[in-house]
């Protein structure tokens, strides 16, 4: 009879189980304070688009004298949303535009953290984001 000279040190089925249990308990306790952090990583993805914006409307403004309520005509693409298999949390929109003034918005189109509000911020003429409704 022949005796299986090496043995393979490996973990069994119980092991596995329980630190997985104290990684899902670890991470339970750590999830409720990063979703500040989470909220506000994802909120730069909105002011960067909204600097686009507002780069584009003062280009637009320079040419024509006036600033436009159409993002196809200021030449801003705006990034495909998470809906539609992109990457983008935020949807754009130009609300206000005289021949002097604009205002531009962004809208998270999730919710961040779970609390049924949505963020949203907003760019106007003069180049400034602030946030509107903090999620």
């Amino acid at each position: 009879m022949k005796q299986n000279k090496y043995k393979i040190a490996s973990f069994n089925l119980q092991e596995t189980l329980i630190v997985l249990a104290i990684v899902a308990i670890l991470l339970l306790i750590a999830l409720p304070n990063l979703m500040p952090l989470i909220t506000k990583a994802k909120s730069v993805e909105a002011q960067t688009q909204l600097k686009a914006i507002y780069n584009a409307e003062k280009q637009y403004f320079f040419m024509y004298s006036k600033y436009s309520n159409d993002l196809n005509e200021i030449d801003f693409e705006a990034p495909k949303t998470v809906k539609e298999d992109g990457t983008a949390n935020y949807i754009y929109e130009i609300i206000q535009s005289t021949s002097n003034e604009f205002k531009a918005r962004a809208t998270a189109i999730t919710d961040f953290n779970g609390d049924g509000i949505y963020n949203v911020w907003e760019i106007d003429h003069n180049g400034n984001p602030k946030q509107v409704t903090n999620d």
